[in-house]
């Protein structure tokens, strides 16, 4: 069979810190491995990238999406994907028409979740395209499924959250471990997500290669579950010193604050690390039970809370700042590879876990919306990484004694210690060069093989 070799790629990723982190690690993969990369998103996004961090390979073409100071809380999610989608086509169609006409035209164009218009553009311009999914693997069958015969089940269900769903190559899953946009909890002003999702799976017709952030082994059955996508696990796509601590890379420049001095004076696997991603915001009374646990479970904390102001209000502000450190942003790849950290207190955003999973970090998952769900799910009952929090009945709040009992689960059971260290390894051997599975599934994108 004649293969063709993609020399060079132009990237396009949705401007948040979930795509653009991987798509990114995806990006400078490719430029070690000897292709022309072009990245493509928002001035938003390109602006505050640490360019002397990043590949000298790699060519960035920016366009203002209309949001050129990102994404404001004064403008819905629908308007603001709804304008990325709008200013971003025709700029990625301008970017590949100059290419060609300078005689040096794109091969393929990869786009992340969300972006599904971008591979209507490709197609217009006579190039093939690839969706890079930035979530697991099991998320997309979910997707599939839901839109290919078992919508109907699912919603008849859908006040049910214990009804189990046998959905074929995936875990058994309930209702209450579905992506919250399939829920029947989910905002009206986050409904219109499905459609975005509709629309993923009805490009995949055309173009049903699909390169994943996850890696065989860890997701071997759902990769192969469905028999009209072909999976290509390509992850984990975790910046470089998640996986040897001796680089120093992190893509976006930020503040730092002495947190590293002070986890140096702690004790191995003795501190929790409390952190919900970029995008989660807690209300004060979940902070303040999130508080209540950590001073109940008497051990050493690094909280990063991203509201200065909700910090500086918590009632027993003086107590925790005796035990533990409270910081407006740390590196978490860097923290989560310090030999103090002993547990994970996360959203279970697919980053975040995958940087715990590559980190050998056992994990409590306090899921919030999207994929966190079904990421807790795994992290507990497929992966046995961690456990996921009970949240009380009626708010859905997660009580502080909640909290102090998944650390102390956490924290001292050997068996989820044992297996947050052997998915540390799996995931580091998947991307060794020429014999990790996830470097081969690359270079077999990169041949068309």
């Amino acid at each position: 069979m004649t293969t063709h070799r993609k020399n060079k790629i132009l990237i396009v990723a949705y401007p948040n810190q979930g795509q653009i982190n991987p798509s990114l690690c995806f990006a400078h993969r490719l430029v070690n491995l000897g292709v022309n990369v072009t990245f493509c998103t928002s001035f938003s996004v390109i602006k505050r990238i640490d360019m002397k961090t990043t590949h000298h390979g790699l060519t960035f073409a920016p366009f203002s999406d209309g949001h050129d100071h990102g994404h404001q809380p004064t403008t819905t999610l629908q308007q603001f994907i709804s304008d990325f989608a709008t200013n971003g086509a025709s700029a990625v169609a301008e970017i590949i028409t100059t290419a060609a006409v300078e005689g040096q035209p794109f091969d393929h164009l990869v786009y992340t979740t969300i972006l599904s218009w971008a591979a209507r553009v490709a197609i217009a311009h006579g190039i093939e395209s690839t969706l890079l999914w930035c979530q697991p693997a099991t998320i997309l069958g979910i997707y599939y499924y839901y839109f290919t015969g078992y919508e109907s089940l699912i919603s008849s269900n859908n006040n049910n959250p214990e009804f189990p769903l046998n959905l074929p190559g995936l875990p058994l899953l309930t209702i209450a471990d579905l992506p919250s946009f399939l829920s029947a909890s989910c905002p009206m002003e986050h409904e219109f997500v499905r459609e975005f999702m509709k629309d993923h799976i009805d490009v995949l017709k055309f173009a049903p290669r699909v390169l994943v952030n996850t890696f065989d082994e860890l997701e071997a059955e759902c990769v192969k579950a469905m028999e009209k996508i072909v999976m290509l696990p390509v992850g984990p796509l975790v910046p470089p010193e998640i996986l040897d601590n001796s680089l120093k890379c992190d893509f976006f420049e930020k503040p730092m604050e002495d947190y590293i001095g002070w986890l140096n004076t702690k004790s191995k696997s003795s501190v929790v690390y409390v952190s919900f991603g970029s995008l989660s915001n807690l209300s004060t009374e979940q902070v303040e039970e999130i508080a209540f646990g950590l001073i109940e479970s008497e051990r050493p904390f690094l909280w990063v809370i991203r509201d200065g102001g909700q910090s500086s209000r918590l009632r027993n502000l003086e107590v925790l700042k005796k035990q533990g450190v409270i910081v407006g942003w740390c590196s978490q790849v860097e923290v989560l590879n310090h030999q103090a950290i002993g547990c994970f207190v996360t959203h279970c955003g697919w980053n975040s876990t995958l940087e715990a999973l590559a980190a050998g970090v056992p994990t409590v998952g306090c899921s919030q919306w999207s994929d966190q769900p079904t990421n807790a799910k795994m992290i507990q009952d497929v992966w046995k990484t961690g456990v996921k929090v009970k949240r009380r009945e009626g708010d859905g709040m997660v009580e502080g004694k909640e909290i102090k009992r998944c650390l102390e689960m956490v924290m001292e059971d050997e068996d989820i210690k044992k297996n947050a260290l052997k998915w540390r390894d799996i995931a580091r051997q998947a991307i060794v060069v020429n014999s990790g599975s996830s470097i081969i599934n690359l270079l077999a994108f990169l041949d068309d093989a």
